[in-house]
């Protein structure tokens, strides 16, 4: 016994003495917006604080995220493939391996990873890695199981950004309107994700100083519905009456000239015609509201950054800053439907109003707490509470500016990702600002965890062998060192599939989609097909790819090829396996 009291002992002042060299580690992720989007990567939107951020540190050119929200979670926490991880698409169970909409126990997450290294683990904002989300429900894949020590989350996807839906602090729902711990004048969850942070940054220097901490900052901005406060969309009003072809041009202007994108790169060919936009007005404050809701966010980021300085400790915290997938294209809410049709809105509330311990049903609420319903279509204009919509495609085409296509696909456009990674106290002067120009991916993010945190990555996790890392530390990028990657980067998501090896990608649309082929050193636009013209070289890495879906669970598919997001009867999960 008297040994064991020992041992202890000395792994504590073990971790005690690392602490002062190993960084508090802040993951910030943003949901659904652009490659281009921030001022630091070429868009006109107001960051301030992430421009800063890019400044004092390094940004990647080419990092890449899965090409939807949950899959790129899974993928983020753990380490691995979002297939591996139990989460190739939604939050769906498909009775597959790869698709079960729920995190699996061979995948730790970081906050498991790092909490046997004395990291104090926090977690707030967006979740989504579990489709048990109700509070009678199972609670296993919850944040505080699976190794954080506090939460404030919103366990699924979406909702509305003034009343959002299955909020919970720790392993309780709340109602953000009748919440004792938390009472702003107005409820937006953007400022709540940010006050929450620094809360948590507060609290843990105030209670365990002499610990590093790790924090997983999952912002809903810039995720439809497009909500934004008044005085932030006041900023942008009348901004984009223009259209979408100068901001598309404007934007591939600056990245070139900062570095981010080849001198010779075209644009993409554009998704939508402004002259036939028919209500070019409405249209506009879709963009209004999305600038808005970023800025709000790098606002928060800044009350973040405020608080280390405040605890001292911002020269010795890693920050890194990245997001889910490329822009949304998606339609949702841009025409009405008969729950939340296309109509005005009314002089008064038409509905009883909520109380404020009441919960919403779903993630598209009926009606606002004080009565108002919930309209979708042109007639609701965006912004307010009382509204359903999205920005729409010809947006999305802007902020994915310069590259082709969107959230779902695994062209440029669906899986690029902006990557700040600042760290003043291991940052050189001379590589503050520069960009770094290797590929990086989600999967490498645990691997950079593990190895600044000087953790181990556990073997065993909940009683289960861990599935191995498949990344590598990014750490070696904070001072421009090449990363040494051994192996190619793949991607699959609703049967669209790519491999990225050196400057080489191919890449495929869909199950039957044919492989495309191009050189991403001078091709980043992805606007020449080589496939014809090396047909050697597709062949060697479509098969390195077939290798990859076996191992990392990818195959046997569930997609059918006219609806990928089709159900899948049991039959047909026995017949592709058989396929495959």
């Amino acid at each position: 016994m008297r040994s064991i009291v020992w041992c202890v002992a000395v792994l504590g002042m073990a971790l005690s003495a690392g602490a002062a060299d190993r960084p508090n580690i802040i993951l910030i992720m943003s949901d659904d917006m652009g490659w281009s989007d921030l001022g630091c990567y070429g868009g006109e939107i107001q960051t301030p604080q992430l421009d800063a951020l890019a400044a004092g540190g390094v940004r990647f050119t080419q990092f890449y995220n899965t090409a939807r929200c949950c899959p790129t979670r899974a993928c983020l926490l753990t380490g691995v493939y979002p297939h591996q991880a139990g989460i190739g698409h939604m939050m769906d169970e498909r009775n597959l391996p790869g698709y079960r909409g729920d995190l699996n126990k061979h995948t730790p997450t970081i906050a498991e990873a790092l909490k046997p290294a004395g990291y104090g683990t926090y977690q707030v904002g967006k979740w989504h890695v579990t489709r048990h989300v109700q509070d009678n429900g199972p609670k296993h894949n919850w944040p505080q199981q699976r190794g954080f020590d506090r939460n404030y989350s919103m366990i699924t996807g979406a909702g509305s950004f003034f009343d959002p839906w299955t909020l919970v602090r720790d392993n309780t729902t709340i109602s953000p309107v009748a919440d004792p711990d938390y009472t702003p004048e107005t409820y937006y969850f953007t400022d709540a994700i940010s006050d929450h942070a620094v809360r948590y940054i507060a609290d843990h220097t105030r209670e365990q100083g002499d610990k590093p901490f790790f924090m997983y900052v999952a912002y809903t901005a810039a995720h439809w519905p497009m909500h934004a406060l008044p005085e932030d969309i006041a900023k942008y009003k009348g901004k984009y009456d223009a259209g979408y072809a100068p901001f598309r041009e404007a934007r591939l202007k600056k990245s070139i000239s900062l570095g981010l994108i080849g001198d010779g790169e075209k644009l993409s060919p554009q998704a939508e015609d402004w002259s036939k936009v028919d209500n070019q007005a409405w249209e506009a404050a879709g963009m209004e509201v999305y600038a808005a809701m970023i800025d709000r966010m790098d606002q928060g980021i800044g009350k973040i950054v405020d608080e280390l300085k405040r605890t001292k400790q911002f020269d010795n915290t890693l920050v890194m800053f990245l997001q889910d997938n490329g822009a949304c294209a998606e339609l949702m809410g841009r025409t009405g439907n008969m729950k939340h049709p296309d109509i005005p809105r009314p002089d008064k509330p038409t509905l009883p109003a909520m109380k404020p311990t009441d919960f919403h049903s779903g993630i598209v609420p009926d009606q606002t707490r004080d009565g108002y319903p919930v309209r979708m279509g042109k007639n609701a204009w965006p912004g307010g509470p009382d509204t359903y919509v999205a920005y729409g495609r010809g947006w999305a085409n802007v902020s994915n500016t310069p590259f082709r296509e969107y959230k779902h696909w695994v062209h440029e456009g669906g899986i690029s990702s902006p990557l700040i990674m600042h760290w003043p106290a291991r940052v050189d002067a001379e590589h503050r600002g520069k960009v770094y120009k290797e590929a990086g991916h989600l999967i490498d993010l645990m691997a950079t965890c593990v190895d600044v945190a000087k953790a181990r990555f556990p073997a065993l996790n909940h009683g289960e062998k861990t599935v191995p890392l498949e990344g590598v530390s990014l750490a070696p990028a904070l001072n421009l060192t090449s990363l040494k990657r051994s192996k190619p980067l793949y991607w699959e998501h609703e049967g669209n599939r790519a491999v990225r090896l050196g400057t080489w990608k191919v890449v495929a649309k869909g199950k039957e989609g044919p492989w495309e082929l191009y050189d991403i050193e001078h091709d980043r636009v992805e606007s020449r097909n080589l496939a014809g013209k090396h047909p050697e070289r597709v062949k060697e890495l479509a098969g390195y790819w077939d290798v990859w879906a076996e191992r990392a669970l990818v195959k046997p598919w569930p997609w059918d090829a006219a609806d990928p997001g089709a159900p899948v009867r049991p039959n047909q999960n026995r017949n592709r396996r058989r396929a495959n």
